[in-house]
């Protein structure tokens, strides 16, 4: 990072590591100055404002003990956004619960190799019947509404009127529903059935 900066520069950026390995505050640009052998506290302020410019100090409110490194994970954060949770979905026996808004999750749709929109949603999982496809109890499953669902894909779904996170499959042309646990029957519409939504990524929180 620091091939960037011009050797004043890097002197600049040196003792502002040292002072914050140590767990002092940041140094005023006179102490930056008498540290570095330079009197003049406007040439601290234009290295300071190079080493800003080029993104190697985070942008501050201009005061002089407010001269902080930056993060190297700072270009890394614009890819990170904030899902909605909507409550929990049962990954069991369909229910007629409705759902909440429940905070938010932030993920890095980068690494995690999606696209979000304004359709995008998560959701809790609750209960077992999803093991065969290693999504468990107190995982989070991130939705993408309004995407046309294929056979095989996981699916937040409303059948007669009863929300479920199932595997969707269609045979003979009629869609149902398939859990990934033998202990649970395949779901077959008796009437409606209407899907939320297509999982498109799993966030797990180790215990």
């Amino acid at each position: 990072m620091t091939t960037q900066a011009t050797h004043r520069q890097r002197e600049v950026l040196r003792l502002l590591e040292i002072r914050q390995a140590q767990g002092a505050p940041p140094p005023s640009y006179r102490e930056i100055g008498e540290h570095l052998g330079i009197p003049n506290v406007s040439a601290v302020a234009k290295h300071v404002a190079a080493l800003r410019r080029k993104g190697l100090l985070a942008t501050t409110d201009g005061k002089t003990r407010s001269i902080q490194l930056a993060s190297p994970f700072r270009a890394l954060r614009r890819r990170i956004v904030d899902i909605p949770i909507f409550g929990s979905i049962p990954a069991g026996s369909p229910t007629d619960r409705e759902q909440e808004t429940d905070g938010c999750v932030s993920v890095d749709v980068e690494s995690v190799g999606i696209r979000t929109t304004s359709r995008t949603f998560a959701l809790r999982v609750s209960g077992d019947s999803m093991t065969g496809k290693h999504i468990l109890h107190g995982d989070v499953v991130v939705i993408e509404h309004g995407k046309e669902p294929k056979p095989g894909d996981v699916v937040a779904a409303l059948i007669d009127g009863q929300s479920t996170l199932k595997t969707f499959l269609v045979q003979r042309g009629r869609p149902f529903l398939r859990a990934e646990n033998p202990k649970y029957p395949d779901l077959i519409p008796a009437g409606e059935l209407v899907i939320q939504g297509v999982m498109v990524a799993l966030i797990r929180k180790r215990p």
